[in-house]
């Protein structure tokens, strides 16, 4: 058994996950964070090297997050998920000579519902940005009407390129996490809002960068494509603006999903405009309408 290090063990899982399993750039970031979290803590406790880890550190570890740090229990788990598939790693490639994980318990994690918004609430949110904004209004509607219609990310939004709206086929494509790809079809208000800021703004824009980001269609003041943070401020600044409190841009996502199957949409057609890899993730969006659920008792049950 070869001796191992913190540094070359965690360096080397983070390859491995990034070239073989294809993981998403934000999640590779979460991943680091939570093994240099487990690593300052065992270090901490005389642990020089994970081969010398036993099953009662990481639980110790583990409640430390909870109890010290005070994180949430969702993070809790997203903590063990990395340190579950960092010595699966290390036991795969006979790093270590058992696997420490193998007894350790997940924290029992209530399901929570996600947020979002009503369709009235929607509405005003999309047509929240006016000419009275000034002339970033047209890219902003843009913005939001595309993250509604296709159910976006933050990051899949602005990774979005010019060439991936197809107005003829009145569908976008989009790149997902593990770089999975999806045709997502848009309405007739997102194709008319991308044509309208394809059109009067996206040319001023690449302008002042002198075209040198001529591919990403969501573009900043200075011809820049947008971040992701600023995905987070425009649809803060835009739901302040409709009155609406509380709103970040999954809620979007959260949005589209839940209409659909409030209208009675297919789950498995759901899972796939979401991209998601287990029909379990989307499932959650059946717990959500509870109005629903009261309308198709009352019609088909015989003593409702």
């Amino acid at each position: 058994m070869q001796d191992i290090t913190w540094t070359n063990s965690i360096r080397d899982f983070l390859v491995f996950i990034r070239v073989e399993c294809g993981l998403a750039a934000n999640t590779l970031t979460a991943y680091a964070a939570d093994l240099d979290d487990l690593e300052k803590g065992l270090v901490q406790a005389g642990h020089a090297s994970p081969a010398t880890v036993q099953p009662t550190d990481l639980a110790a570890h583990v409640r430390a997050l909870k109890t010290e740090r005070g994180l949430s229990t969702s993070s809790v788990c997203r903590h063990l998920a990395s340190i579950r598939m960092y010595f699966r790693f290390l036991y795969a490639n006979a790093r270590i000579e058992r696997n420490p994980t193998e007894l350790l318990e997940t924290p029992t994690r209530w399901q929570r519902l996600p947020g979002c918004l009503s369709p009235v609430q929607m509405k005003k949110l999309l047509d929240a940005p006016d000419a009275a904004q000034g002339e970033l209004w047209l890219r902003d509607r843009a913005l939001l009407e595309l993250m509604y219609a296709a159910g976006l990310r933050a990051t899949e939004t602005v990774n979005v390129k010019a060439r991936d709206v197809h107005v003829t086929l009145g569908v976008v494509d989009v790149i997902g996490k593990g770089n999975r790809q999806r045709l997502v079809p848009l309405g007739k208000p997102a194709l008319s809002a991308v044509a309208a800021y394809a059109d009067e703004l996206r040319p001023r824009l690449l302008e002042r960068s002198h075209g040198r980001d001529a591919e990403r269609l969501l573009l900043s003041r200075t011809g820049r494509p947008l971040e992701r943070i600023a995905v987070w401020q425009i649809v803060r600044r835009q739901a302040n603006a409709a009155g609406l409190s509380k709103v970040h841009p999954h809620m979007l996502r959260h949005s589209f999903a839940t209409h659909l199957v409030s209208g009675g949409a297919n789950l498995r057609v759901v899972q796939e405009l979401l991209g998601h890899a287990d029909i379990k993730t989307t499932q959650t969006y059946t717990h959500v309408d509870a109005s629903r659920l009261r309308e198709v008792h009352a019609r088909f049950h015989p003593r409702a």
